[in-house]
């Protein structure tokens, strides 16, 4: 049986609801300063880019951003194409 990198399936997800609703972190920061929750977007990037945060700092980001309901089963087979840099993509992007 594999081990599960829960950091990594954490951020995956966080990253994933984000990216679903054009969320950016900055976006996540000033929404969060809206319910008196102080984080600026270094801190959100350091916390989302290590995949280590609290439980209450991601309920209270899927709270402001909407998200009432998850599934984590649906993200195991779309977690590597929605959370992920897409090369192709970044190479069309830069022109090369």
């Amino acid at each position: 049986m594999k081990m599960t990198d829960w950091n990594t399936k954490v951020k995956r997800l966080l990253k994933s609801e984000l990216i679903k609703r054009g969320i950016s972190n900055y976006d996540l920061s000033l929404m969060l300063a809206e319910i008196g929750i102080k984080e600026t977007k270094a801190s959100i990037d350091s916390k989302i880019s290590r995949g280590s945060f609290s439980a209450s700092f991601f309920l209270q980001c899927l709270s402001v951003i909407g998200c009432n309901k998850i599934e984590i089963e649906e993200y195991e087979a779309s977690l590597m194409s929605v959370a992920e840099p897409n090369v192709e993509y970044n190479k069309l992007i830069n022109g090369k």
